[in-house]
Order: C-alpha cells, then structure tokens, then sequence
C-alpha cells in the first residue's frame, strides 16, 4: 500500500513543526559513522549544541534515542544503589524521574507541589536540611502542566549541601531562557522534537566537570550499557572510539536544525516564542479561556488552558484535526479531560498559527 501522510500544523506538546531545510538534511547521502564527514558534522553539532544550551561543558552531545533517552542516561550515569536523591514532582515528568531513579537503586525522596505550580528556594533549602541529597533533580519546562520552574540560585544552594543539580529542559531548549553556566546546572537533557523543530529520535544533553567528577568516581559500573556516558562520550571526544552506529541521518537533521538557531539567534528566538505565546495568551482569554498556570511561571513554548464546562474534550480535538489539520493535546495525569495543551515550539511557533488556531477554537466553541 502506498503511504498517504496528510500534513497537519502541529501545535501540540511535540513533536513541532519541522523547518523544510531540516527535511531535505534528512535525505542527504548516507555516509560512514566513522567517515571524516560525519566525524567533522559531530564537532560541529556538539559546538551549537553548547550555544544552544549556553554552556562550554566538553561533554555535550545528542544521545541516540529520544528526549526519553537522554533522561535515562541523566539518571543512569550519576545515581548509585543507596545514593540520596531528592526530586521535585510538580507533574508528570518529575513522577517519571522518581520512576527512572528508583529502578536503579536509588533513595528517592520527593518534594511535591500541585501540578501547575513551582518550587521556591526556601522549599527545596528545607527539604537539604532535614536531609542532604547527592543529586537534586527538577523539572525546568513541564510539558504536562505548561509550569516553567525559575532556577536562579538553585544551583547555589544544591551545592552547598554537597549535591549536584540535574534539570530537565525537554520544552525549554532552545525557546525559553536557559542558561547552563551562568545558573550552575551540573547536568541537563532535552529533546529534539520541541523547540528545535527536529524530528525525534537524539536527545542532547550536557554534563559539566563536577558532575564528570561524580561520574569517574563511581563505585560500580554504570548499569546501563547503552547509555554509559564513559563509552559514548569517548565516540564524541577525540578518541572517535566506536560504540554504537549513531543515526546518520537524525544527525544531518540536527545540524540543520542548530543551524538555523544559530542564524536567528538564541536570544532572538527566545523572544519569538514569547511574543507568539503572549499573543496566544490574551487571544485564549479573550474566547473567555482560563489559563492553568499563573503568567510570571507559564512557558511560553508550552500552554495548558482549562476546558470549559460541558464541552467535550475529545470532541473539540477531534474537530480541529478534522476541520483545520490542526493538532492540540489533551491532558496528562490530573489534567486528563481536564484541560488541552498547546504548543508554539520551534518552527511551529509563529504568528499565523497562533490567529489559525484561535479562528479555529472561536468557530467550534461558538
């Protein structure tokens, strides 16, 4: 059978819309892994992967595997049997790292806060004092609640009880202020298919020397070995020692996509995505829509608003596929039926989808 693909203007939590330069990198010749080429192309990746990320972290780059992957390895390489670790669930991606951590041995000890909401210093302060933790991790964008967790002086204070501080930027890299140096984070993950407008399948992540410290010093192998970072990392670095045949294709993908962050600008970028969300914003307000999550933390890359009483879920997703190729989703976990989520990431974020969508919203909800 012939596949048929109709083509829909993605405004969901992901994937986004794909630029078309980063569609005709995917079906470049296919070369070597180990071929001078792609070896050239991985430098070249890993060097706007760390202007993406605002880092100089050596131990940068795209994990073969989704965003899914890159959280796997964040975990699996620095959590030990027995080690200490506190994680901050405000949604549903903090209850998978509880999940991920507890599967390789670890303590886990939580610090909640209703979904929607964020962690202050003084919360997560308290929580080291009753115990110190070796690792603190925490969402930055959760892409089930549309909540961005503020992390100036977190890094601070996670240090000073002795830990490292471990972020999850899946929604954020790359369209919401992040800033690995200058906030201290030890180590950050993300994913292709948000806001850098690639397909799935890499997942970056960066690492900094404290953290690599942690990493050498382990008592036991690293229990995955997939995703061991003292392997991989030596295929990324200078060694190009061979550990695994990384997805050509995804990579040229990648390269364009960064490239054309590069071009416009990380700070350039971040401000699109707000102006497109600010205007969202009051359009979804204006059709007499409450928004999930206060403004001075609301993403700008991902919104949750609440569905109104007596409309149908379902029913209005299924309309705006249908009617309008447009794709929104519905909730997760607590929000399931409860509210849509919508994305303006990477190259879906734009002015005309933003009026698309509200034209489509105001014509089915009357």
């Amino acid at each position: 059978m012939e596949m048929k693909i109709e083509p829909r203007t993605l405004l969901g939590p992901g994937p986004s819309g794909v630029h078309p330069r980063v569609l005709q990198a995917l079906g470049y010749p296919l070369i070597g892994h180990l071929d001078p080429q792609f070896l050239e192309l991985m430098n070249n990746v890993q060097d706007m992967l760390r202007y993406a990320f605002r880092t100089k972290n050596q131990l940068t780059i795209p994990v073969s595997g989704t965003g899914s992957a890159a959280m796997e390895a964040a975990v699996c390489n620095f959590v030990e049997p027995g080690d200490s670790v506190l994680i901050c669930v405000n949604g549903y991606f903090g209850e998978r790292l509880c999940d991920m951590a507890g599967r390789y041995g670890a303590e886990v000890r939580r610090l909640d806060r209703t979904w929607g909401e964020v962690f202050t210093l003084d919360e997560v302060k308290a929580a080291l004092e009753e115990k110190p933790a070796k690792i603190v991790m925490m969402v930055h964008a959760e892409t089930s609640t549309g909540a961005r967790q503020p992390l100036e002086g977190m890094s601070e204070l996670v240090h000073s009880y002795g830990g490292l501080l471990l972020v999850d930027c899946v929604t954020s890299l790359g369209g919401v202020p992040l800033k690995v140096d200058d906030w201290g984070i030890d180590i950050a993950y993300s994913g292709t298919q948000k806001c850098l407008s690639v397909p799935p399948g890499l997942g970056p992540i960066t690492v900094n020397s404290r953290a690599q410290g942690v990493l050498n010093s382990r008592r036991s192998k690293v229990p995955n070995w997939y995703l061991d970072l003292t392997m991989v990392g030596k295929y990324w670095g200078s060694e190009r020692t061979y550990h695994h045949t990384a997805p050509i294709s995804m990579n040229y993908a990648l390269y364009e996509g960064l490239k054309l962050l590069v071009e416009e600008g990380i700070e350039a970028r971040w401000a699109r995505h707000l102006a497109n969300a600010q205007q969202l914003w009051a359009g979804l307000e204006s059709l007499g829509l409450k928004l999930v999550v206060p403004e001075a933390y609301r993403l700008p890359s991902l919104t949750t608003v609440y569905i109104p009483e007596g409309v149908d879920d379902a029913a209005v997703r299924g309309r705006l596929l249908k009617d309008y190729n447009i794709e929104i989703a519905g909730g997760l976990g607590i929000f399931k039926g409860k509210a849509w989520r919508i994305g303006l990431m990477g190259y879906s974020s734009q002015p005309q989808n933003v009026l698309m969508l509200l034209g489509a919203l105001k014509e089915i909800l009357g």
